[in-house]
């Protein structure tokens, strides 16, 4: 692999991309750590410091961990890549519910260059929207950073320096996605994808310091131990595929025979990635988010939400997460894998399942194997998210237990694909790669 590595540095234009890859991830770790225009910092800093040291809301750990860390330090670069993430997933869904968008997407290139300008525009608008309200939670940072940081981070609490924080922080927005985009076209792999790998693998290193400083040296090699068994298995799993094999007949166009090749469809065990965790942590944050709003309130469902929702460790919410990304998964891969259209394809182009027939036959024979895939799937998601709350009541490290939920699930899944691009790049100019 280091040889691998090496020649890979060796190659011009291969050099180039990844040194401009490298480039713009320093860079956007870079602006995470830029102050926006009218914060507090030293205020900043020591509420980030006993945040640590409390029980902080778990109301803003995905935001947070999306940015890098960039959401506690109030940055240019406070929202991260979640607006775009958001954007993304409502985009796609909504392929399934507006038929003008279903027609774009069929339309090949020219239908996914105009859904990914819809997802630019909604994107800036999210940001809006989420600065706005880190702005206002700026004002009142207990429910950010616990009830120990009341101070306003404000330095001048006017409108001018309100709508410069929130243009600021947009403006931020829309860097990071035209970093993203220039990585996905000049550099190497996905763009977005390597932002956000960015962003979680740079908390790795605090994470498991702040073990060491809170428990004992034991404990933390302990838990790099575990963490390292964690990431073996869940590249295991993340490699694991159903390949089902596909026959094409030969046909006459003409005076050309085409056909007569073989090939397979690979239903992967975990097909829809780590968007379930995504759907299930944002669901299980809006009941915080509502009793956040009521924390003055006497009311007894407040009370409840506050005790079974807020931290994580209560079986309810731990069962509650669990169910939530199952459902979510079969939800998520329904809506991407149409069985049906698959079938109808294959039929159009004269392929079929060796001892299947085509149409109907075949839908079904994919749907019958497709839920046989989704339901390991699904339980591997979930029980890997689990870790941390787990991590929680064994350790008392859920804050700083790095290896397990979204973040293991990201950097695995991600520093495998881009492995993957830079081995098919080697291969193309005879050289060995990295998974060799």
């Amino acid at each position: 692999m280091l040889t691998a590595f090496v020649r890979a540095f060796r190659t011009p234009d291969l050099r180039r991309k990844l040194l401009f890859t490298l480039a713009i991830m320093a860079l956007f770790r870079f602006g995470s750590f830029v102050p926006t225009p009218g914060v507090d910092y030293q205020a900043v800093r020591t509420c980030v410091d006993q945040a640590r040291n409390s029980d902080q809301s778990g109301l803003y750990q995905l935001v947070n961990l999306f940015s890098g860390g960039a959401l506690l330090q109030l940055s240019v670069f406070a929202l991260g890549i979640m607006p775009y993430i958001t954007a993304s997933i409502i985009i796609q869904l909504l392929t399934v519910v507006i038929p003008r968008f279903e027609a774009l997407k069929e339309e090949g290139q020219t239908g996914t260059s105009k859904l990914t300008q819809y997802t630019r525009y909604l994107t800036i608008g999210l940001a809006v929207l989420q600065s706005t309200t880190f702005v206002a939670i700026a004002r009142t940072p207990g429910g950010l950073f616990g009830s120990s940081c009341q101070e306003n981070l404000i330095r001048n609490d006017n409108l001018v320096t309100i709508l410069i924080m929130v243009i600021t922080m947009t403006a931020g927005t829309g860097l990071i996605m035209w970093l993203g985009e220039l990585v996905t076209e000049k550099g190497v792999g996905n763009g977005m994808s390597l932002l956000i790998f960015t962003s979680i693998a740079a908390t790795f290193p605090s994470s498991i310091w702040a073990i060491h400083t809170q428990k004992s040296t034991d404990v933390m090699l302990l838990v790099i131990g575990i963490g390292l068994v964690i990431m073996a298995l869940v590249v295991f799993v993340e490699q694991c595929q159903r390949r089902i094999p596909v026959q094409y007949a030969k046909r006459m166009v003409g005076r050309r025979m085409y056909g007569g090749s073989s090939t397979y469809i690979p239903i992967k065990v975990n097909m829809a990635g780590v968007i379930p965790v995504i759907f299930a942590s944002s669901l299980l944050y809006l009941p915080a988010l509502v009793a956040q709003f009521q924390r003055n309130s006497r009311a007894a469902w407040v009370d409840w939400i506050n005790t079974h929702f807020v931290r994580g460790d209560h079986p309810i919410y731990i069962a509650s997460y669990f169910l939530l990304i199952v459902f979510f998964t079969y939800f998520y891969v329904s809506i991407t894998f149409n069985p049906d259209e698959v079938a109808e394809n294959m039929k159009k182009y004269g392929g079929f399942i060796p001892g299947i027939r085509a149409g109907r036959p075949t839908a079904e024979y994919l749907d019958y194997v497709l839920v046989r895939i989704i339901t390991p799937g699904a339980l591997y998601l979930g029980l890997v998210s689990l870790i941390p709350l787990i991590a929680l009541i064994l350790v008392q490290a859920n804050q700083n237990f790095p290896f397990g939920g979204t973040s293991i699930l990201i950097v695995v899944g991600v520093g495998l694909e881009t492995v993957k691009q830079i081995e098919s790049q080697l291969q193309q100019r005879h050289y060995e790669g990295f998974l060799r």
